[in-house]
């Protein structure tokens, strides 16, 4: 299904010998990955709406959108991403075109597009699809404030697409703001997953983003509440990390994730060629860590919950 990288990773132990921090962490990595190949998950049930949203940048946001939907259609789920920032990151590391040209999620709000028309299928996987971003969506908050039901439009037609093609999960990929872009994703969305990077102000703005959730919950959306949070750009060298993540759990037990993604080189080359790390380099560090906290999402029994 995908093009797969030769792991730099693959050497083998007895190059290193059999009790060193390398041997150590190849031994590991393969019986990750072995545990992978043998897992299965069942998709069932209605249609997953997660909005990924995080109002600090920085955090993985974007990156933890794509990487997920890649893992998630490696697993044999049909996956749309929905690409909501103007900046057009998610559809650039599916692989998917999105120039000034392209019909585009812009259209879809604004002129009343099915979204039908402008969702493409990402060269890595049948399974994988992506709604695109344009730079015409810069302009698309001003534009939405004389629409009728602007807070609704992506959730209309969210709705009115998956009558016809089911999907196991509609990723929604947020910018880093609360403007009318990041309420219709809360509106059509029933789950927030937050990416929280393990580094210092890690909980800053956390307080806000929850009380904007609390605020469309009670106004616009009642099915919409917190189920994820994944700990990115974890070193587990650093006593700062592991600071950092039993804090989020201390405040979040429910919803973190027990897998956290490590920093990775292989994760921050992927972009760059136009692929997730799914397809880049699966069997890296942070291609393995993003399978599995894939596996976490899609065996979670989502439920809602009050804030």
């Amino acid at each position: 299904m995908f093009h797969v990288k030769q792991s730099e990773q693959a050497t083998s132990t007895e190059a290193f010998g059999t009790d060193t921090p390398l041997a150590r962490e190849i031994a590991d990595l393969s019986a990750r990955r072995r545990t992978l190949e043998e897992t299965t998950v069942e998709f069932s049930g209605e249609t997953r709406v997660l909005t990924v949203s995080n109002q600090k940048g920085g955090v993985g946001k974007t990156t933890t959108a794509v990487n997920i939907a890649a893992a998630l259609a490696s697993l044999g789920a049909k996956v749309l991403v929905i690409d909501l920032d103007p900046q057009g990151n998610a559809s650039t590391a599916l692989g998917v075109p999105h120039n000034a040209e392209t019909p585009s999620i812009y259209d879809v709000l604004i002129d009343d597009v099915p979204l039908a028309d402008v969702i493409q299928e990402s060269p890595e996987s049948p399974n994988l699809l992506c709604a695109p971003s344009t730079i015409h969506l810069a302009g698309a908050e001003i534009e939405l404030v004389s629409q009728v039901a602007r807070e609704h439009r992506l959730r209309g037609a969210l709705e009115t697409y998956l009558q016809d093609d089911p999907l196991n999960f509609v990723i929604i990929d947020c910018p880093p703001s609360l403007g009318l872009l990041t309420i219709n994703a809360f509106t059509a969305a029933s789950e927030v997953f937050i990416p929280i990077q393990c580094e210092y102000y890690a909980l800053e703005g956390l307080s806000q983003l929850l009380g904007s959730i609390q605020m469309i919950q009670k106004h616009l959306n009642t099915k919409l509440h917190l189920s994820t949070i994944l700990l990115t750009m974890y070193d587990g060298r650093t006593r700062l990390a592991q600071q950092v993540a039993d804090e989020v759990r201390n405040h979040f037990p429910d919803q973190v994730l027990h897998t956290m993604i490590p920093r990775s080189v292989r994760v921050s080359e992927a972009p760059s060629f136009g692929q997730t790390v799914i397809a880049y380099d699966a069997n890296s560090a942070g291609a393995i860590a993003y399978r599995e906290a894939a596996v976490e999402i899609a065996s979670n029994k989502t439920q809602s919950k009050e804030q």
